[in-house]
């Protein structure tokens, strides 16, 4: 099925402020009218969302790296098929919060790369972001922005990680950038909302909505 829409994930570490810029896009892009949906991994569809809560609350912990991948992309396939293809397939803009590159850092360093490799071949297939914006952080800066956000909330599975998780998750997102750079934007998530999002918007209007001018 042809891609008529557009494809953008956000992915990074805790607390890097993906949702909020997800928001800030999506409103940029109905401002000029276009149709423009807002998801997230895991989740975005009701199956998926069931999915997200066994997988945050840390209920498949004591399973190994790769049954919990699987199971990542078990909500990846119910999402892509049940909205993301058919909101592509309609010509709508999908802005996501993390998508496969996230599998790849979160689970991707406990298993062996073609694994990965071959797992998201079969689950993503040909529907491979159109452009990914990687927001990047201290991961000490970065849980302490969580811990703000959360309050007195409980931390979910993985943002009770060790530093050292979340270091190495920084490194595997900066890794995914290098290797794949026609894709990948890394973009300095220490500055204002403000800034992250008028360096976003220009990226998208560059590549996207400029072009068709």
């Amino acid at each position: 099925m042809a891609k008529l829409g557009r494809f953008i994930t956000f992915e990074g570490g805790e607390g890097a402020g993906k949702s909020t810029q997800v928001a800030r896009l999506v409103e940029r892009l109905r401002v000029l009218g276009l149709e423009a949906i807002a998801t997230r991994e895991p989740g975005g569809t009701p199956n998926a969302e069931a999915l997200r809560k066994v997988l945050l609350e840390g209920l498949v912990e004591k399973l190994s790296p790769a049954s919990e991948a699987m199971i990542f992309s078990a909500a990846r396939v119910d999402h892509l098929d049940k909205l993301i293809r058919p909101a592509l397939a309609r010509g709508a803009y999908v802005i996501c919060d993390r998508f496969a590159d996230s599998t790849r850092a979160y689970q991707g360093g406990a298993l062996p790369e073609n694994f990965i490799d071959q797992l998201e071949k079969l689950t993503v297939g040909e529907t491979v972001p159109d452009l990914t914006f990687i927001l990047d952080l201290p991961a000490e800066e970065g849980i302490a922005r969580a811990d703000a956000r959360r309050g007195n909330g409980k931390a979910d599975r993985f943002e009770s990680e060790a530093i050292e998780f979340h270091r190495g998750l920084r490194a595997a997102f900066l890794t995914i950038a290098e290797k794949n750079p026609q894709r990948c934007v890394v973009v300095d998530a220490r500055r204002s909302v403000d800034e992250i999002a008028s360096d976003i918007w220009t990226c998208v209007h560059a590549r996207f909505i400029g072009a068709q001018n």
